[in-house]
């Protein structure tokens, strides 16, 4: 009987044309490991489709080959693999009615809905996972494919600052940096610069902050995307930055969608699970950083998200003040 790293290698060693895909709306990490994994499979001699619905940031662009990609699978393929995605909804269809083969994630709230599903809830980041289990499955990391790896545990990590960064994860990235990666340039590219519509965007949203009950929260809307020429569905990482406000202890970005549906975003401080939040509106993530989508407007998914969320502290500081 193989194991799951086995399970993987003979899979990548038959298939010579592979799919990769990450979830709609990609952040830094399902970027990073897209491209991580799929520069190694290439360079191992595999046909690789690269599969973003939403497109990518152009901050992104700098990951060799980022902006080769395509919006939902175009030609048959031997092998499917998906990359930070909890669940298969969340890839944005872009497999069509093709089963997917092997899921790769760290999210805790994964419904393991792959032939073969790899599942790290303990790894600070997606790309995390890649850089320990690649050379199991007979792949390479060079100085590219360390790169965009690289990226994708210092977004997820918010440059080594989330609760879940281990020693294992500074250890990683070390590998990584021997590959060739360069933490300083990746780490501003990433985290630090930002182009004058995200700058703009974020003006919007922060002149709309509002502070009640331990939630700091505020709304990201289709008059504002197009207000600041902003072409992204994502919120430009404001969420993050709101994190940083002293006084809250949940974070909540609402973003209308295009589709009538309204993204929810949750960020909290340490030993504050909103993955419980996200997951009683269809979402999940970590526990301090977690994501739905709601089909509604945002007025009303914002009335009734909030209300839940202010709830939730008050159930939880009666835990931890009055444990049973």
């Amino acid at each position: 009987m193989m194991n799951t790293d086995q399970q993987i290698h003979a899979k990548i060693k038959k298939a010579q044309t592979i799919a990769i895909a990450a979830h709609i709306r990609p952040d830094g990490d399902a970027i990073g490991s897209v491209y991580g994994l799929g520069i190694a499979l290439q360079e191992a001699g595999k046909s690789v489709q690269y599969l973003f619905p939403d497109g990518i940031a152009t901050r992104f662009h700098f990951i060799s080959g980022a902006k080769n990609f395509t919006k939902k699978l175009e030609t048959h393929v031997d092998l499917t693999i998906t990359v930070d995605c909890a669940d298969l909804e969340r890839c944005g269809g872009v497999f069509g009615d093709r089963k997917i083969d092997i899921n790769l994630d760290h999210h805790k709230t994964n419904t393991h809905f792959a032939e073969i599903n790899l599942v790290a809830p303990e790894c600070a980041a997606t790309a995390e996972l890649l850089t320990r289990q690649m050379p199991a499955w007979g792949l390479s990391i060079s100085q590219q494919s360390a790169t965009a790896l690289m990226c994708g545990i210092l977004t997820d990590s918010q440059g080594f600052a989330t609760n879940n960064t281990t020693s294992a994860t500074l250890r990683y990235t070390s590998v990584l940096m021997d590959a060739g990666a360069n933490l300083n340039d990746i780490y501003d590219k990433t985290l630090t610069e930002k182009d004058m519509k995200s700058v703009r965007l974020w003006g919007c949203g922060l002149s709309k902050i509002k502070f009640e009950g331990g939630v700091v929260w505020t709304t990201i809307t289709q008059a504002d995307r197009k207000e600041t020429n902003y072409s992204g569905n994502d919120d430009a990482d404001l969420v993050n930055f709101m994190a940083n406000i002293a006084d809250g202890y949940v974070y909540l970005l609402f973003n209308e969608q295009q589709n009538g549906e309204t993204k929810i975003s949750w960020r909290s401080k340490p030993d504050i699970d909103v993955s419980v939040l996200a997951e009683e509106y269809g979402g999940g993530g970590h526990p301090s950083a977690a994501g739905a989508e709601i089909k509604d407007s945002i007025n009303r998914v914002e009335a009734r998200v909030l209300e839940r969320t202010k709830l939730f502290i008050e159930e939880y500081f009666e835990h931890v003040i009055n444990p049973s």
